[in-house]
């Protein structure tokens, strides 16, 4: 079975301190789901239509996995901490080849 990546990239940061409490709640949340922080920052370098803001990558054993952790409980949490507002961002969760 393949692994599968939560890619989250951020377009515009509007709340730094929503951020930071939403971090505070998903880190555990995601690392109690299993997932693995591989990336998480600003890009060295962006291309094309990319933007020079924070781009988060997170391994799990699965699919499952990584489709589970969004809705876990916790993980709803850390999305109430952050609200509504703060970031606009793009998720995307892909299985590895």
């Amino acid at each position: 079975m393949p692994k599968a990546y939560l890619l989250s990239i951020y377009q515009e940061t509007k709340d730094a301190d929503a951020v930071a409490a939403y971090a505070k709640l998903a880190l555990p949340a995601i690392q109690a789901a299993g997932g693995i922080f591989l990336a998480r920052g600003m890009p060295a370098a962006v291309k094309e239509s990319g933007k020079m803001e924070r781009t988060v990558l997170i391994e799990f054993a699965d699919l499952a996995s990584a489709l589970a952790v969004y809705d876990s409980p916790a993980y709803q949490e850390a999305l109430l901490a952050l609200g509504t507002n703060a970031v606009v961002r793009d998720m995307r969760i892909i299985e590895g080849v």
